[in-house]
């Protein structure tokens, strides 16, 4: 692979303007098909299999005609103080705000609330539905500005109105402060790193032009495959993350080749076959992790992963070809001032190598601190993250709702209105669906229901039933006493599924309870269940994949337990900051409760292949010192030396792009960027810099042992290039000779 990946390094250096002209064509066809076309809907979860879902589908097949309506509102109106709704001028403002709705575009209908008894028992707060004919993303402009409207005319008749429901939600933006706070956080890393403004505008250039494709590509897509707001800002968060990454890799080892005295396309094909087989495999460690998601069975889930694989397959052909291809185009400009000092007048090749005088830099001096402590580095890193990670063992999975939102949101303030008019179980009814096509009294068998829910503790009240018109079901909604991500009403749920079990024994009918929060409840323990396996999974394949690469049994054995011990010390920030509120405030969550359900997974799938990227940058160079004679001491401080300071780099600038997008105003995207913000920096700095060394510290020769079984039966994959320097000379002579026969310009 190296071989081949030095040829593609050396015909894009040459052919720079073809693969420049290439990817800025695709990037015009990506902008182009994104602006064509139809915007995309935001889809609730869904879970086939599980109970909550089986219902849902019955209710689609037996009543079609309540599920073809499209976006609800729901307007809430509060008398003032020591005043109610029902009062004759109230009761008037609410009835002109209704008559100003009923009839307008869009609307299919609007309840009265004094008719359907939509008023709390204290007459304080009502509230009205208003169903409209389209879905939210296709509500206009001017329907949404009329509902409004006409909750201002209700305010200025002294009444407070909330709106709630679908027809306000919208995609999350994309743009934000904190976002551009993380990019420009990470150019100034990229600029210390490299020491060239021209090699960090060359990351961040091919970075935002793999994101800027993929983002095309997603929004193009987002309708022919129900592709969310939520994937399109994964794929931008991964992209530039892992996109800026591997373009400094790739420039980081071409600036260390040039200055080794190696001729600019010479340079640029090594880079490519060194540097480039570990994003190669790096970004197919992210790739496969992320594809695997589709496992668990959840499509939102399996699109997000699809999603960031396709942004992260992206950043590596940037990474292999464009990336050589503007090494062509800046030439020495991409050089420290050392090298281009060190450079004689009118040629491309350094006279002289530059050699650093003085102290060592700091990675090659904490790598000696830690060979000389190696017992007590391991002790401290490894408590210190144990210590992080106990909050995890108090990890809630659940789903947000209008609660989790902000005060300053109508949908928020709504959300509370009616929780204290009509009691906090009202915004996450159950739905209760009877299928009574196997029994043989259709009346008879829901009473029987009826009867049984409300003899459940904890159920507030159940509506009468609603018949099909077929009479093969019926549908009652019950109301809990407690609020929907409550761990009450999750008890709830199995003691109503538990209570109804013989009815349906008895009957031989089909009892189903779901709702959208008995739903949320089956996808968070469905997630509780996956998680194990599918880390099981994750952690095999690790030690398999380093096991090719790096030709060693205790090399990956460490690794899958370092990447362990990060996540979890990453949940548990999760949890100290989400469950338990510590620092709440600081990053704008001013509502408390679970963690997103997909988070884990989510959060393990990115975090795994991430974490092999720093765990392939920094050890290849070790392995690479070790079997060409180096001591095991050696072969650490070596690796620290050409890859600390790169690796500090990367890790800094995936954190600061993570962390820029906890200012968005949404419950996933902040969970997201907190996990892994913290799982990177855990992983990067605490893991692969201070415990993986002191343990192949305290391993010596035995961290690179394989037995000879093994040695024969796995693929040499050859990470490192060694096959190169073999294959260059025979590969360059072949090369040269192709290139010489086509019409190439000098650039």
């Amino acid at each position: 692979m190296a071989t081949f990946l030095y040829r593609i390094g050396r015909w894009a250096f040459r052919r720079r303007r073809l693969v420049g002209g290439l990817w800025l064509g695709v990037l015009v066809l990506a902008v182009a098909a994104a602006a064509v076309a139809p915007a995309g809907e935001e889809e609730d979860l869904s879970m086939p299999g599980t109970e909550s879902q089986k219902a849902f589908d019955l209710l689609d097949e037996r009543f079609p005609q309540s599920n073809s309506q499209g976006a609800e509102a729901r307007l809430v109106f509060q008398a003032p103080d020591g005043q109610r709704v029902t009062a004759r001028e109230n009761k008037a403002a609410v009835e002109e705000t209704l008559g100003s709705l009923d009839g307008g575009d869009q609307v299919a209908s609007t309840t009265d609330p004094y008719e359907t008894g939509a008023v709390s028992e204290d007459g304080t707060i009502a509230y009205s539905t208003i169903t409209y004919t389209a879905d939210a993303v296709d509500l206009s402009a001017s329907t949404k500005s009329a509902l409004e409207d006409a909750a201002s005319q209700a305010r200025d008749a002294g009444l407070t109105v909330e709106i709630g429901g679908s027809a306000l939600d919208s995609e999350e933006e994309l743009g934000g402060t904190t976002e551009i706070i993380g990019v420009a956080v990470a150019a100034v890393v990229l600029v210390l790193a490299l020491g060239s403004l021209v090699a960090a505008g060359l990351s961040l250039l091919t970075a935002f032009l793999g994101v800027a494709i993929a983002f095309g590509l997603v929004s193009a897509l987002a309708v022919p495959l129900g592709l969310t707001s939520t994937v399109a800002i994964l794929a931008l968060m991964l992209g530039l993350a892992v996109g800026i990454d591997y373009a400094l890799f790739i420039t980081s080892r071409f600036r260390d080749e040039r200055a080794q005295g190696s001729e600019p396309e010479e340079a640029a094909g090594r880079a490519v076959g060194t540097a480039g087989s570990a994003v190669v495999f790096a970004g197919a460690t992210v790739f496969i992790a992320l594809v695997g998601l589709g496992v668990v069975g959840i499509p939102e889930l399996t699109k997000m992963g699809m999603g960031g694989a396709g942004a992260v397959a992206l950043a590596v052909l940037v990474a292999l070809t464009l990336v050589p291809a503007l090494f062509g185009f800046f030439g020495r400009r991409i050089l420290p001032r050392a090298v281009r000092k060190a450079t004689r007048p009118g040629s491309e090749r350094p006279h002289q190598v530059p050699t650093a005088a003085g102290r060592p830099g700091l990675a090659t001096r904490w790598a000696r601190f830690v060979l000389r402590r190696p017992v007590a580095v391991l002790l401290f890193a490894g408590l210190g993250l144990g210590a992080v990670a106990v909050p995890a063992l108090s990890l809630e999975l659940g789903l947000p709702g209008d609660e989790s939102k902000s005060v300053e949101t109508t949908q928020r303030r709504a959300y509370d209105l009616l929780s204290e008019g009509f009691g906090p179980g009202f915004n996450g009814p159950l739905t209760v669906v009877v299928d009574t096509s196997e029994s043989a009294d259709t009346r008879a068998t829901t009473d029987l229901v009826v009867k049984a829910v409300r003899s459940v503790d904890g159920v507030a009240s159940v509506g009468d039933p609603v018949l099909s018109r077929a009479k093969d079901t019926a549908v009652l909604t019950a109301v809990p006493q407690t609020a929907p991500n409550s761990g009450e009403t999750k008890d709830l749920v199995h003691a109503i599924r538990s209570a109804v079990s013989g009815v349906e024994a008895d009957t031989g009918a089909g009892i189903l309870v779901t709702g959208t929060t008995a739903l949320n409840i089956d996808i968070s323990e469905a997630m509780s269940d996956a998680l194990i396996p599918y880390l099981t999974v994750v952690i095999g394949l690790a030690v398999l994949l380093l096991m090719v690469v790096f030709r060693s049994v205790l090399v990956p054995v460490k690794a899958a337990l370092g990447f362990l011990l990060s996540v979890a010390a990453a949940f548990g920030v999760l949890v100290a900051v989400f469950q338990w509120g510590w620092a709440a405030d600081l990053i704008g969550i001013e509502q408390t409760g679970p963690v997103m359900s997909l988070m884990p997974i989510l959060i393990i799938g990115i975090v795994f292949g991430l974490a092999m990227d720093y765990e392939v940058f920094l050890l290849t160079r070790m392995r690479e010192a070790y079997v060409h004679g180096a001591s095991p001491g050696e072969a650490i401080v070596s690796g620290f030396r050409h890859s600390g300071r790169v690796v500090a780099a990367a890790a800094i600038i995936m954190i600061s792009v993570f962390a820029g997008f906890i200012g968005i105003s949404s419950p996933t995207i902040q969970t997201m960027g907190v996990g892994l913000a913290a799982a990177v920096a855990f992983d990067a700095f605490v893991v692969r810099m201070a415990i993986a060394p002191a343990v192949l510290a305290l391993l010596g020769h035995r961290a690179w042992w394989l037995p000879r079984i093994l040695n024969r039966v796995l693929p040499n994959v050859d990470i490192e290039g060694e096959a190169l320097s073999r294959h260059v000379p025979a590969a360059a002579t072949e090369l040269d000779a192709a290139v010489r026969r086509l019409p190439v310009g000098r650039d």
